[in-house]
């Protein structure tokens, strides 16, 4: 999110507290990216619907009942009709969902759009319109759900304003430092139990096993990069299409969050069909379900970026003459970075995830596998070994955790110093 600021420096100016400050400033502004990635939350979560419904665990076979289930045993017995329907009514519930909730709050969402000029297309919802016309939820709203903000707003600043007079270090009660102490007390005594408890069980593994968690973290990072710069490749050019252009939105807008929310576990079985036969196997299939469940948090966030970005800079592009390379360098580049950046976060997050469900399948009562570290965690998962399973476990996790720390969180402190709005 990119605050412009002299709406930080209004808000200083006025002496805003924080709950005004969030309410005025920070959640307008970030209302085009939450909304977004929302829509990718939700299709990474029916990405992983399979994986979360049906799993096993040592000996014992955990299954829920629902449509997750349902695919991973078509897919499993390689029952492609059982698929096919499966992912039609996947796919109904997709756009019945997008119909009703996304595109009016994408539509909604223009409003926050930090404008100097009125833009020439937005987005539009047949539902949005029904809401803003429809005098009984208009009644409702003006009697009921406006005044109700507008008490609870009142309250919460009224509130904020009685405590900062009051507070004081020296004025806590007595009781709030013992319950502080008895929290931080607790939260310490289970992260050392934990620890304890976890040093034990890794003492258990041999060299042979930590030899498996490195290789296998080595080329699962591998496949994570490549599937990165492939997403890159295609994401950013056309995410910036569809954010531009109202018009190609309303065409490609909800294909785009159809083919993101199909879970790519169930399409798997016909990939790895093909793959097979162009002699790609696993190694490669593994890297295109990472692609699958991954290159749609960079695309939706590069929409969502493209979509914010005020209509006189494109004007000013306009009337200075800038040619397309000069438009992506001066204009468009600069504005989606910090959104761009967001989406590699969660997208390079999302492809180690997917690593445990493209490294390891279960296809044709057959079990697939290829060295990496979420093949080395499924099938520890499916041994009950956990002792292996814990070392992988933690082994990606502080991969994750030191890029993030390392490589994104100063390209993202970049993107906020250097490429906001002035």
């Amino acid at each position: 999110m990119s605050i412009p600021k002299e709406l930080i420096e209004a808000a200083r100016t006025y002496h805003l507290n924080f709950w005004q400050q969030f309410w005025t400033v920070e959640l307008p502004s970030g209302v085009i990216g939450l909304i977004w990635n929302s829509v990718m939350s939700v299709a990474g979560g029916w990405f992983f619907l399979i994986a979360i419904e049906s799993f096993t665990l040592g000996e014992k076979d955990f299954t829920l009942l629902g449509l997750g289930s349902f695919l991973a045993t078509a897919a499993s017995e390689g029952n492609f009709p059982a698929i096919l329907w499966g992912l039609l009514v996947l796919i109904g519930i997709i756009i019945m969902i997008d119909f009703l909730i996304w595109r009016p709050l994408i539509a909604w969402s223009e409003k926050f759009k930090f404008e100097t000029v009125d833009a020439q297309n937005v987005p539009e919802s047949v539902i949005l319109d029904f809401i803003r016309r429809s005098p009984t939820l208009r009644l409702i709203s003006d009697r009921i759900l406006k005044p109700f903000a507008q008490n609870v707003d009142q309250s919460l600043v009224s509130l904020l304003a009685t405590n900062t007079k009051s507070f004081s270090v020296r004025h806590q009660s007595n009781f709030g430092k013992w319950l502080e102490r008895i929290f931080i007390s607790g939260f310490a005594f289970i992260v050392l139990w934990g620890t304890w408890e976890a040093v034990l069980l890794l003492r258990t593994l041999g060299f042979e096993s930590w030899k498996e968690i490195i290789t296998g973290a080595i080329f699962t990072a591998i496949r994570v990069i490549i599937a990165l710069i492939l997403s890159l490749l295609w994401t950013v050019p056309v995410g910036v299409a569809i954010g531009k252009n109202p018009h190609l939105a309303r065409i490609l807008q909800p294909i785009v969050q159809i083919a993101a929310s199909v879970p790519a576990t169930a399409l798997f079985p016909v990939l790895l069909l093909y793959l097979a036969k162009m002699g790609g196997g696993l190694q490669i299939g593994s890297v295109a379900l990472m692609m699958l469940g991954t290159m749609w948090y960079i695309l939706f966030n590069v929409i969502a970026g493209a979509q914010s970005i005020p209509s006189d800079l494109f004007e000013a592009a306009k009337v200075y003459r800038l040619s397309l390379i000069q438009r992506w360098k001066t204009v468009i580049l600069p504005r989606i970075f910090p959104y761009l950046i967001t989406g590699i976060i969660t997208a390079v997050g999302g492809a180690w995830n997917a690593s445990i469900v493209s490294e390891y399948v279960h296809f044709q009562r057959k079990t697939l596998t290829t060295t990496g570290l979420g093949s080395t965690i499924s099938e520890a998962t499916a041994q009950g070994n956990y002792a292996l399973l814990l070392a992988a476990t933690s082994v990606m996790s502080l991969l994750v955790v030191f890029t993030n720390r390392f490589v994104w969180r100063r390209l993202y402190k970049l993107a906020q110093d250097k490429y906001r709005l002035l």
